[in-house]
């Protein structure tokens, strides 16, 4: 019943800030087939009112890197699936692969 933007707004952006003062954060999409957790978490491109968590947090980030003064960042993102005991980076070149 929510947007991905009021999603973002109380569950990922706390965790974000968290994240830029140097906590590690994960945001984990749990739920049946079909539940609509990608399209959450990506969300699609046009309209920008219906981005999802992921390219919002990167969003975030990016700015406060950009605002910040003398510090130096180092980001590390990942997006695995997990389905039927099977692991998939889905950043990786080739998402079909397995991982161990």
């Amino acid at each position: 019943e929510h947007s991905t933007e009021h999603i973002y707004n109380e569950i990922a952006y706390p965790l974000v800030e968290g994240v830029m003062e140097g906590y590690n954060g994960t945001i984990f999409a749990y739920g049946q087939t079909g539940s609509r957790k990608s399209i959450t978490m990506q969300g699609v491109a046009d309209p920008s009112s219906q981005k999802g968590i992921i390219p919002r947090a990167f969003e975030h980030i990016f700015e406060s890197v950009q605002c910040a003064e003398n510090a130096k960042f180092l980001l590390r993102a990942s997006y695995l699936e997990i389905y039927n005991e099977d692991i998939r980076d889905l950043l990786g070149a080739d998402t079909k692969q397995k991982l161990e």
